[in-house]
């Protein structure tokens, strides 16, 4: 490990290099990145790159899923809960279906069991890569809202229909009454271990003397901490990681400060860029060894591109029809049950839900976690096979569908589609509000303090200023660049200040850039 760690060094820079080129050309990293570890593997003398599955699961995929369960809203999750959880369990499970049926139809010596092994890996669509492509384009809350839940939830499922496949091909049985019970506690367990250790961790945030490191380090070890205790018990640890990501994300100004808050969001922010970037780098560096096992079972390159040529198609046509089936079955609902959105959308959404099918992370995880060898001594029938075409699914859906996903959503989708245009005016209309209320506040409770503490007089006429519309946040882009560069010229003056008086002490040099710098951080949201 250690004689090859100059390599995982250049292999980082690699990494932010291709990331900010993909910024510049706005297209998504993951796109890039699996390219260019596909390159790089065939470059002599390289390091074989032997992943193992564990270095996903445990490593990559928890603080992923609790950095998504963060950022979603809860909100929104309870309003489209039914469109969510359709295609998080039943999409799912209709493209793990027609996958294995086409396998154990075409593929030579794929049972049913097997067919289910490959539909439990490839049928879970990639969050990460759909972000990566959406932040480049303008889509609807709608799509962006469901997409978000879904991620959150089918990684859970799909892990769920593999494992049971994996079962069925260990025993060559599958007994139900077994199987719905092992399903409900992976299910309840999970929720249950992930809301119970959530619960825990906020309270130590809330009670215990905490600093803003401390609650940095806690955040990061929450999701670890919560897979393992799940797993243990043999219940879903991603959705453990997820409930309890949901829980502490909706109360999270109830046990952390400010400070807290804010670092938190930076430490997250650079602990996943690195992870996400390592992770689909090391798809494409994986490629020889996955290769190495055809040869080793005498499957020629051809053949098994055109199997995965086969499933990819099999998992576009699949989704998409689901997609339309599962907006078919809301219009129908609608005329029993309240729905989020009664309005008819018609061809353009369910195509781009169908069209977000971009493999990635739990995929490769759960073809890795196959074992080499079944309990008997005998070889996992077409491990090697089902590896490779893992491999194909991935490259082949990142490509078509993630080059070609922001076109569709350009010419498709229209702003008419969405409130998007009155989401300024809704938070202007709020910001106002608060104004009121916040002046209001002040002259009630603290009125007769007001002709002796001109500090609470200049807060007043700030919260005044902005129920009238004048404060910083309505600046215009022109006064945002003067702004900007006046902050650029105190920098330069604290420096010089700094360097100049060698009596001041420098960490009130440094208070005051940090100053500065939250003052700048507050222009990205004006």
């Amino acid at each position: 490990m250690l004689e090859n760690f100059p390599f995982y060094l250049g292999i980082l820079l690699v990494i932010l290099l291709l990331i900010m080129l993909a910024n510049k050309i706005k297209v998504a990293y993951p796109i890039l990145l699996v390219l260019a570890g596909l390159i790089i593997s065939f470059i002599p003398g390289i390091p074989v790159i032997n992943i193992e599955p564990d270095l996903i699961f445990f490593i990559f995929l928890p603080p992923l899923l609790y950095e998504a369960a963060w950022t979603v809203s809860w909100k929104e999750m309870w309003r489209w809960r039914r469109i969510i959880t359709s295609f998080a369990f039943v999409v799912v499970f209709v493209s793990a279906l027609s996958v294995a049926l086409v396998a154990n139809y075409i593929i030579p010596g794929f049972s049913l069991a097997l067919g289910f092994v490959l539909g439990g890996i490839v049928s879970p669509p990639d969050a990460v890569s759909a972000g990566a492509i959406l932040k480049f384009v303008k889509v609807p809350k709608t799509i962006s809202s469901i997409l978000e839940g879904e991620s959150l939830l089918n990684d859970a499922s799909s892990l769920i229909i593999f494992r049971f496949a994996m079962i069925a091909v260990a025993t060559e049985q599958f007994i139900f009454h077994k199987a719905a019970a092992s399903f409900s506690w992976m299910i309840v367990g999970g929720v249950s271990i992930g809301l119970l250790i959530g619960w825990i961790f906020m309270k130590a945030h809330k009670y215990l003397p905490t600093d803003v490191n401390v609650d940095s380090v806690l955040t990061l070890l929450t999701p670890y901490i919560i897979y393992l205790a799940a797993e243990e018990v043999h219940c879903s640890g991603v959705l453990a990681v997820v409930s309890a990501g949901l829980l502490l994300s909706n109360n999270r100004h109830r046990f952390l400060s400010s400070r807290s808050r804010i670092r938190g969001v930076n430490v997250w922010e650079s602990f996943c860029f690195i992870l996400n970037g390592f992770v689909f780098m090391l798809i494409g560096l994986d490629l020889p060894q996955i290769t190495k096992g055809l040869e080793e079972v005498n499957i020629s390159i051809p053949t098994a591109v055109g199997y995965g040529v086969m499933i990819t198609i099999v998992l576009i046509v699949s989704r998409i029809l689901s997609s339309y089936g599962a907006v078919i079955v809301t219009l129908i609902a609608r005329n029993f049950i309240k729905v989020a959105d009664s309005k008819n959308p018609g061809y353009k959404v369910p195509f781009i839900l169908g069209w977000t099918g971009m493999r990635g992370v739990v995929s490769l995880a759960a073809a890795l976690s196959i074992p080499v060898y079944l309990n008997n001594g005998n070889g996992f029938p077409q491990r090697n096979l089902i590896l490779f075409i893992t491999f194909i699914v991935i490259l082949l859906t990142l490509l078509i569908q993630g080059l070609t996903l922001p076109y569709f959503i350009k010419k498709i989708l229209t702003d008419n589609d969405d409130d998007t245009l009155s989401r300024n005016e809704v938070y202007n209309n709020i910001r106002q509000e608060l104004a009121e209320f916040a002046t209001h506040y002040l002259k009630t409770n603290y009125g007769d303090q007001v002709e002796s503490n001109p500090p609470l007089q200049h807060l007043i006429l700030k919260w005044e200023q902005h129920s009238n519309g004048i404060d910083d946040e309505s600046i215009g882009e022109d006064l945002k660049v003067i702004y900007l560069d006046l902050l650029n010229q105190q920098r330069h003056w604290l420096i010089n200040k700094n360097r100049e008086d060698q009596s001041l002490d420098e960490s009130i040099i440094r208070r005051q850039m940090h100053y500065l710098d939250i003052e700048e951080e507050k222009l990205r949201y004006l």
